[in-house]
């Protein structure tokens, strides 16, 4: 580990908003705030929103100033990112910003039923390879289930192609319902539902314009940004989608092809 990321994890042991809970330890130690976020960290009746995977909290900073009166919580397995948002939040006074550094598949441990409003999945990785590590997979949603209210909203945010069409598939497959869904945010009009870019709140249209480190690299390249903001109902057992789906052609940003293989399910 270089020096630098030693300093940001030292440093990172000080905040007050960053709960550091890795498999090891929350195996070992169960969370204890889990159900009591709101009475003992942000003293408020306020709703919740997650943003997981958020990385350099981004999303989860730019949304707590948008929304004064929200809590939100940045979840990602990174510290060296997550220092970045924190720090910053820290900054600026946002005291509706927490940041717990966790594995997502285990995310489940650290809420109870009924407690978080809103998910935000923004640059997710695909997980083109395997279907149970994708954020959008019924794997997941079964879980999200276990604390986001009934019908509680999920945001997805991506450039990848392959994610965006696989998590349409699964939406439809299994009727959940779709309020908004556009394959290219920043220039097409028109969304599914007939949902045009000027029947948007301020609100929400300042939302949706908060880039991510990524997103803005997506962006020079000229790749589209999709959105798409569906419900999670609780009731009736979901499915996965059994389709072929191309994979994306693009190389990662610094990084090497994602997979020799053309399709997957």
């Amino acid at each position: 580990m270089s020096k630098g990321k030693l300093q940001k994890f030292a440093e990172m042991e000080t905040f007050k908003n960053v709960f550091q809970y890795p498999y090891s330890v929350v195996s070992e130690v169960p969370f204890e705030m889990r159900g009591h976020w709101r009475e003992q960290y942000f003293h408020n009746d306020n709703p919740i929103v997650l943003e997981l995977g958020c990385g350099k909290g981004e999303y989860t900073v730019g949304l707590a100033r948008v929304y004064p009166n929200i809590n939100f919580i940045g979840v990602d397995i990174k510290g060296a990112r997550i220092y970045t948002g924190a720090k910053q939040a820290l900054n600026e006074g946002l005291d509706n910003v927490a940041f717990l550094r966790t594995s997502i598949e285990i995310i489940d441990r650290f809420f109870s039923e009924d407690e978080v409003q809103e998910i935000w999945l923004t640059f997710s990785d695909p997980q083109m390879k395997n279907v149970n590590k994708r954020l959008t997979s019924t794997f997941f949603m079964n879980r999200y289930r276990r604390f986001l209210v009934d019908g509680g909203l999920v945001h997805l945010k991506t450039d990848s192609n392959f994610l965006f069409t696989y998590t349409t598939y699964m939406v439809n497959v299994n009727k959940l319902p779709v309020l908004y869904r556009t394959e290219d945010l920043y220039n097409n009009e028109l969304g599914e539902k007939g949902v045009t870019d000027s029947q948007m709140d301020e609100k929400t249209r300042e939302i949706l314009g908060i880039h991510t480190y990524y997103e803005n690299q997506w962006i020079e390249r000229g790749l589209n940004i999709k959105y798409m903001k569906f419900q999670l109902p609780r009731e009736g057992e979901l499915v996965e989608p059994d389709v072929e789906i191309e994979l994306d052609d693009y190389r990662s940003f610094k990084r090497t092809k994602r997979s020799s293989l053309s399709t997957s399910k």
